[in-house]
């Protein structure tokens, strides 16, 4: 059943809860997805460990739409944490672990971190990472108010598609996704995530590593071994600067893995010590 938590602005908060009681792990999806796009996994994941898929701000059965910030974002997820108990694992896929890392690093009671394929550039030897970054936050700037006006004329389709297309994603998947109901239902947060949340403006300047060298509890990397070679780059470069990150790539997965495949890695991690 959805019940719905308050956050620290008053914004509800929907979410599900799957499987029983105990230690839960809370689901944050990506850009252009609502809780359902977490539904199949949590239910693979019900049996042995329970999930929680939620809403993020300005989605689905969750207010905030026009009250954004990743300030606010972190907020939410506390509130999820304190009704679950105090204490929760947390999963991010794509710019949702971009959320999850931010999260830990602001010191959340999070037991275990998860990051699937953050969206960051790989570090490359011998480049001057900050002046990379404030190139890449202009380019990020300029195509988040491409995608702004292109909402502000409710042509949802092409800003969908003026997202997408950069990423490599192959033409026909762009053209389908462009056009899905469930992604035009939440293309207006288009603008803030995932620009906003992986900015380097929202780390405070740090590089994803340097942010993610001050997370200290437990963390797994998790890249699809048919996705993005810079993203399976990037897993690794994460995973050695967190003081006790640990990479794994999943032979056959793309980006989206299939949650069959997840679940026994999750539990796998989170139900070790």
């Amino acid at each position: 059943m959805m019940t719905k938590v308050i956050s620290a602005d008053g914004t509800p908060i929907a979410y599900q809860r799957f499987g029983g009681n105990g230690l839960p792990l809370i689901l944050i999806t990506a850009a252009l997805c609502d809780r359902t796009a977490a539904t199949a996994l949590a239910e693979q994941l019900a049996p042995e460990l329970p999930a929680i898929a939620y809403d993020r701000r300005g989605r689905g059965d969750s207010g905030g739409i026009g009250n954004w910030s990743v300030q606010r974002e972190i907020e939410d997820l506390a509130a999820l944490i304190e009704a679950a108990g105090g204490s929760a694992a947390v999963y991010g896929h794509s710019s949702g672990a971009a959320l999850a890392l931010h999260a830990a690093a602001a010191g959340l009671p999070i037991t275990k971190l998860v990051l699937h394929e953050p969206p960051f550039t790989p570090a490359q030897d011998g480049e001057d990472q900050r002046e990379r970054q404030a190139a890449e936050e202009r380019a990020g700037r300029e195509q988040a108010e491409t995608i702004r006006a292109l909402l502000a004329q409710d042509r949802k389709a092409e800003a969908i598609a003026a997202f997408l297309t950069p990423t490599g994603m192959p033409q026909h998947m762009v053209e389908q996704m462009s056009h899905d109901p469930a992604a035009q239902a939440v293309a207006h947060t288009l603008p803030h995530d995932p620009f906003d949340v992986v900015s380097a403006s929202s780390r405070g300047g740090a590089t994803p590593a340097e942010q993610a060298a001050t997370v200290t509890i437990p963390a797994l990397l998790l890249c699809g071994g048919d996705s993005f070679a810079w993203m399976v780059e990037t897993g690794a470069q994460l995973a050695t600067a967190m003081p006790d990150g640990r990479h794994h790539v999943m032979p056959g997965q793309p980006h989206v893995a299939a949650p069959q495949v997840l679940a026994p890695l999750l539990t796998g991690f989170l139900l070790t010590t």
